[in-house]
């Protein structure tokens, strides 16, 4: 029974330690692994080269989500402002003050980010009119811009403001591994 155990165990060891490695993300020209925590998901959208579902942990908060979406625009002023207006700022602060633009290096790339709060006008196809919106309150979405000369990609994490939070470090570290 003992041998019997240890041959199973010997056969599941290695597909679990392939699990834990995370999924090969490739981008802009650039390429980096997710971490393992990120379950790997298929993309809602044809626009999605890659969708990751990060566990919230906690039964009172959906999960957050990792998007990928290549071949975006690169024209940051025009995406932060249109990003902004989908964010309806909390009670007290105006929308300057409830979104943060910031810069980042990641290899040659030039990298532009927003972080916006509030109550989130989502809606799953943002250009289609026929797309429902959702009204998500407390949430958080940061965007990445990745500019490289032949490529820009768009990498958004989004969800609950806590989190969001919550992931932040891991999701910083992963676009900073990228090369």
């Amino acid at each position: 029974m003992f041998a019997r155990s240890v041959a199973c165990l010997l056969l599941i060891a290695p597909f679990a330690l392939a699990e834990d490695k995370g999924t090969p993300v490739k981008l802009s020209g650039l390429a980096g692994t997710a971490p393992a925590s990120w379950k790997s998901e298929k993309p809602a959208n044809r626009l999605r080269s890659f969708q990751f579902k990060l566990a919230s942990g906690d039964k009172d908060y959906t999960d957050a989500e990792v998007a990928v979406f290549p071949e975006s625009s690169p024209d940051n002023a025009k995406n932060f402002e249109r990003w902004k207006t989908t964010f309806v700022p909390p009670d007290g602060m105006t929308a300057e003050d409830a979104s943060k633009v910031g810069k980042m290096e990641i290899g040659k790339a030039k990298v532009a980010t927003l972080d916006a709060i509030g109550t989130w006008k989502y809606k799953e196809r943002p250009q289609d009119p026929k797309s429902k919106e959702m009204l998500l309150a407390d949430y958080r979405a940061i965007w990445v811009v990745i500019e490289l000369p032949d490529e820009t990609t768009h990498v958004r994490l989004s969800g609950p403001g806590v989190i969001v939070e919550k992931h932040k470090k891991d999701f910083e570290a992963f676009l900073k591994s990228l090369k």
